[in-house]
């Protein structure tokens, strides 16, 4: 049977909602299952969405089940009514009734919503999303609650906590003479730099986090909410911002330092499957080897003989990412595991460790829980492994590594990991988190100097769920957040984000770089059912294989005239100038090289998916642009 196309590019066969346009004179949105995206005043995006949104106890989110759908254009106006379908996993229902409004200088959305029995709920209400790029840093006037107005702006650093609390109305500048201003009413809103979680957003939402959570919608009660935008022109008309069209320009800066060493997440629940692929990460050329080593999860001296198998087969560096249990004096649990690994014959380049109670956020206004300080845990571990370099930080979010700062003094390294649906599972918000990526690792420069840095294992699919009890099973292969696999790492857009991530992240110039593991839904290998035949490389891994042989190299930084189309990243390595490029949206890019020359094309596209070739071939290139098909990734040497 051939595959189709979408099962090339996402490795499912569910397609995405098709957004209907909305438009009332200059002011235009997108309606996507009965909420709104892409809000634009003159082609300026103003808002990134207006969204009524229902969180389970976990913080997943329950879809919407849309009836009665009405569009309706009346005069200069357009007018959208429907009725949507919230079901828990306990089985309660929440029905809303919902209306939007669009005018040429106002957006207005209005919706009541009543629980059929109680309902236990993280979350239910608006969210608004602001834009990160050409807003972080920039003036915003919020209204609160009482009355009072703040003068401030838009957090540019990523912020911890929420920049703003109590909000009625924020208000900034959207084009010189335009403002926007945005009013909530139903609920106490508040503010969070959705950054931390690599959103490209900042976002305004319903029910502060200092409340209980989750709470109770009680049976029959209904409540309304209501948010309005309105367009204040405050000087002359900005005409319509048309895209530039042509092909995306591309500049390149030389002899930027080194491009990181490639990691390899090791996890003790896929020990069969690893022994059996254990001799692609010699091929991969990966250098290090992220063992996971969880003692409250049962892991023990059986995992830290498997890690050393997979050590000696490989050749790679090993460190050990470790939970510290804090149940009994810190010296008797690191020395315990010390031993255990001195039995196991394994030989640890470095150890990374954390307070098992760090794998769960603490959101704000919450207790934290008991913990020893870290600096107590940081010596009785230099202790317990004398002369092995100690890494630390977060092994689930940077989220939790921005509110909980380590020590670093007492580090040789600090590291986190990051993930792109925490929020939102769609294709376009998973290849936006670039734009808040980059601030991700500017932040943590920001606050750690020039320690040295390490990143992941990270990857589409969620390994942990630090703000719920598990990730979210995803049998069926579809877009969901917070879900434990995830079908797009499987296949071509897997491939473009992976190298779209190391291209964000190369400029904090980290040390090291884990996007994936070895077996499992995280890993290199494919499984059955998906784009890549059973047991074979998946795209992916051509791309790491890539970046592992570049990290030789002297780094060249890519810049482009569309990042939010085409990133990318090279190297110059003995003699010859590579550079990779992938392309993070469904439609053709057009990217220029620069001078007349000859080039060795390679392209991973869905043309070399479905013929099943297993390793991408090379082809000789003169033209002067290069054509990327929907997420697709090249590599070009100049010869």
């Amino acid at each position: 049977m051939t595959a189709s196309r979408a099962f090339l590019l996402f490795g499912t066969e569910e397609p995405e909602p098709v957004p209907r346009r909305l438009e009332a004179g200059r002011l235009s949105a997108e309606l996507v299952g009965g909420n709104l995206r892409m809000i634009r005043f003159s082609g300026t995006e103003v808002l990134r969405a207006i969204s009524f949104l229902v969180r389970d106890r976990d913080w997943g989110t329950c879809e919407a089940e849309i009836t009665g759908l009405i569009v309706e254009e009346e005069g200069a106006a357009t007018i959208v009514r429907y009725d949507a379908r919230f079901q828990a996993p306990d089985g309660a229902v929440l029905d809303c009734r919902s209306t939007i409004e669009v005018f040429p200088d106002a957006l207005i959305f209005d919706t009541h919503f009543t629980p059929d029995r109680d309902f236990e709920t993280a979350r239910a209400g608006f969210a608004i999303l602001h834009p990160i790029v050409g807003l972080a840093g920039q003036a915003v006037t919020v209204e609160h609650g009482g009355g009072s107005v703040e003068q401030s702006v838009f957090p540019d650093r990523i912020e911890p906590w929420q920049p703003f609390k109590d909000i009625a109305a924020l208000t900034h500048e959207v084009m010189p003479g335009t403002q926007a201003e945005c009013r909530m009413a139903g609920d106490v809103f508040e503010m969070e730099d959705q950054r931390n979680w690599t959103d490209g957003s900042y976002k305004t939402y319903v029910r502060p986090l200092a409340l209980p959570w989750p709470y109770v919608l009680r049976a029959g009660e209904t409540v309304h909410q209501a948010i309005r935008l309105s367009i204040r022109q405050v000087g002359a008309a900005t005409p319509e911002r048309n895209q530039e069209p042509g092909p995306i320009r591309i500049s390149l800066r030389r002899d930027q330092g080194k491009l990181p060493a490639i990691g390899v997440g090791l996890r003790p629940d896929e020990v069969s499957e690893e022994l059996l692929d254990a001799s692609l990460i010699r091929e991969l050329g990966a250098c290090h080897l992220i063992c996971h080593f969880d003692p409250e999860a049962g892991h023990g001296a059986a995992a830290l003989t498997h890690f050393r198998q997979m050590a000696d087969t490989s050749g790679a560096a090993v460190t050990l990412e470790c939970f510290v249990p804090c149940r009994r004096p810190l010296d008797d649990e690191l020395r315990e595991i010390a031993r255990m690994v001195r039995d196991s014959g394994l030989r640890l380049a470095s150890l990374a460790i954390s307070p098992s109670v760090d794998r769960q956020s603490t959101p704000p206004g919450s207790v934290w829980p008991e913990c020893p300080p870290l600096e107590d845990i940081y010596e009785a571990a230099h202790r317990a492994f004398p002369g092995v370099p100690l890494g630390g930080g977060m092994f689930s979010y940077f989220t939790e590594l921005n509110r909980k700062r380590v020590p670093a003094d007492r580090l040789a390294y600090v590291t986190h990991c990051t993930n792109p649906i925490v929020h939102a599972a769609d294709d376009r918000s998973v290849m936006q988190t670039f734009e808040a990526l980059r601030d991700v690792t500017r932040s943590v420069r920001a606050i750690y100097g020039n320690k040295p840095y390490r990143v992941g294992p990270s990857t589409i699919a969620m390994r942990q769920n630090p703000y719920g009890s598990q990730t979210k099973d995803n049998p069926s292969g579809k877009r969901i957040a917070m879900a434990n696999r995830d079908p797009r790492h499987n296949a071509l857009f897997g491939a473009a984000w992976t190298l779209a991530y190391a291209a964000t992240v190369a400029d904090a110039e980290p040390e090291v770089l884990t996007l994936s593991t070895l077996a499992g839904p995280f890993g290199l290998v494919a499984g059955q059912g998906e784009p890549v035949k059973q047991g074979h490389p998946r795209p992916l891994f051509h791309v790491l294989r890539w970046l592992a042989e570049l990290s030789e190299g002297k780094r060249i930084a890519v810049e482009t005239s569309a990042p939010d189309k085409v990133l990318g990243l090279g190297a110059d390595l003995g003699g010859t100038t590579t550079v990779l490029f992938a392309n993070l949206t469904p439609d053709m890019q057009t990217v220029t090289l620069g001078e007349p020359g000859t080039r060795r094309l390679v392209l991973l596209d869905e043309s070399w998916l479905h013929d099943g070739v297993k390793k991408p071939e090379a082809c000789l290139h003169q033209e002067t642009a290069i054509t990327l098909p929907a997420y697709a990734v090249a590599r070009v040497d100049h010869l």
